[in-house]
């Protein structure tokens, strides 16, 4: 396995950037409070409705704690385009909505929402 030099790692780096800010990705917080809540139930019904509407660019992926223990099943959402969206009280129900409203339409599941970014306000640098 060949090393690669400065050069080719940032450009390597920028490349997967590029990859990754193309895709939505669905992050469910499996920390043990999470768990204790239903979170793999969750992250199971995200799976199913991923695979069952055959979405591509969809990246699943699991974290540790997100720090809302009392709103748990806690998931961030990343939709290129919009502001990150992290929902609360997920359960395999909501998962299915978030998938059909916010993931393919881009409407937002407002009852669920925990917290909300505002990069989509600002300019970078500001």
């Amino acid at each position: 396995m060949s090393k690669l030099n400065r050069e080719q790692f940032r450009s390597l780096r920028e490349k997967l950037k590029a990859v990754n800010e193309q895709q939505t990705e669905i992050i469910v917080g499996l920390g043990s409070c999470g768990i204790a809540a239903g979170a793999a139930r969750t992250f199971d019904a995200f799976q199913k409705e991923i695979k069952a509407k055959s979405l591509t660019g969809v990246v699943l992926r699991r974290t540790g704690c997100m720090g809302l223990c009392a709103s748990e099943p806690t998931v961030e959402i990343k939709v290129p385009g919009m502001a990150d969206i992290i929902y609360g009280w997920v359960t395999p129900e909501v998962a299915r909505d978030i998938v059909q409203k916010h993931v393919m339409r881009q409407i937002l599941v407002s009852n669920c929402i925990q917290d909300k970014t505002f990069k989509d306000i600002l300019k970078e640098g500001e």
